[in-house]
């Protein structure tokens, strides 16, 4: 089986999508998948650009190489409009199925189509997305998803959501969950001298505001832990970011930006708890990190977010700061339940592998084919 994959989600700053992209592609080539006669999965990764030049790390050692000095933008909007060029015009060969790490197809003339949806955030807020996302996502993702041979999901959320709104059958939607990092949990469950950790991009749907409102409470009757965000800011978190920069946050909040995967570890083990409250995750990496390694989490009870922390931690309603305050204060003040939590949340953590996830996706691909070639013969 020969796969097309467009990394180029990762080839910059790792943000969700990116960190997804990286790690199923290392999962994919060290895995050693092949088909029943034996044929090997052979991973081919297209890169595009008109200033970056695709070096593959070694951790990526067993993938091809296809990188095209093309610009980004201009071949999403001939893509995503037109459909053109094929797979096989750019890179001069043929292969079984293509693979979008997001909504729209990469289109080809042979090859079995595969998309994957993370969250349908960009169709209920589509104010809140910028360049091709706001242009091309809303209006051509359904259209996108009906042409696809398979839809690869992150979390039973998403293939609901994804049924639902898209209207597409359930038997076409492939639900492969990201594996936890290769990390051994810290010595200690309870960092007692951490701080409150948020890590995510700074946008509105990860309800930043509402994470301040609650710590402010907090801030105003008692001594609280200092608050990191850490992510890049999005073009909405000029507000947020001059609020801490002003009394009562000042000196107690810090924005410490986008953190590089090598770094971010370190950062998790220096935390008391993750909090993560967004009003939608189509998973929710930041809060499979945390639990790896046994650091409590509090999340809101929307999105996947539940699917994924299960009862390791604390859920609360997103819409409601004194919940949010209350279970921030439960995991800073209460160390046998920061402890039982962390606990549990390294148990849970070990369920999600990459290599599981390799395999659905293989599987995944393999059915890809099988419905392209009875469309084909139809």
């Amino acid at each position: 089986m020969r796969v097309l994959i467009d990394y180029r989600p990762a080839l910059r700053d790792r943000t969700g999508v990116g960190e997804f992209t990286h790690q199923l592609v290392k999962a994919l080539v060290s895995t050693h998948l092949a088909d029943p006669s034996g044929r090997p999965l052979e991973v081919t990764l297209f890169s595009s650009s008109w200033k970056d030049r695709f070096r593959l790390p070694s951790e990526l050692a067993g993938a091809a190489v296809v990188d095209r000095r093309v610009p980004v933008r201009v071949l999403n909007l001939a893509w995503h409009r037109l459909g053109w060029p094929l797979a096989e015009t750019l890179t001069g060969q043929t292969f079984d199925v293509t693979h979008s790490l997001h909504p729209l197809l990469l289109p080809s003339r042979r090859a079995a189509h595969v998309i994957t949806i993370h969250d349908l955030n960009f169709l209920a807020y589509p104010g809140r997305t910028r360049a091709e996302i706001r242009r091309d996502y809303p209006v051509l993702a359904r259209r996108h998803a009906h042409r696809a041979d398979r839809i690869i999901v992150p979390s039973r959320f998403t293939a609901a959501e994804v049924e639902r709104v898209l209207e597409v059958p359930i038997d076409r939607i492939a639900v492969c969950s990201p594996g936890a990092p290769e990390w051994s949990p810290r010595q200690s469950h309870v960092a007692t001298d951490g701080y409150v950790l948020f890590f995510g991009t700074l946008e509105p749907r990860k309800n930043v505001g509402g994470l301040l409102d609650a710590y402010e409470r907090l801030l105003g009757r008692r001594p609280v832990p200092e608050l990191r965000l850490a992510g890049k800011e999005s073009e909405e978190a000029r507000p947020w970011l001059d609020r801490i920069s002003r009394p009562p946050l000042a000196g107690h909040v810090r924005h410490i930006g986008y953190v590089d995967p090598s770094q971010r570890r370190a950062l998790y083990e220096g935390a008391r708890v993750l909090v993560q409250p967004s009003f939608e995750e189509g998973f929710g990496l930041p809060v499979l990190e945390a639990m790896t390694l046994g650091v409590p989490v509090v999340a809101a009870d929307r999105g996947a977010l539940p699917e994924v922390l299960g009862d390791a931690g604390l859920l609360v309603n997103p819409e409601r700061p004194d919940e949010l305050a209350s279970a921030i204060e439960r995991a800073i003040d209460d160390d046998s339940f920061a402890s039982a939590a962390a606990a549990k949340g390294v148990l849970r953590a070990r369920q999600f592998r990459w290599d599981h996830m390799a395999r659905r996706v293989y599987e995944a691909y393999a059915l890809a084919i099988e419905h392209r070639q009875q469309c084909a013969s139809a």
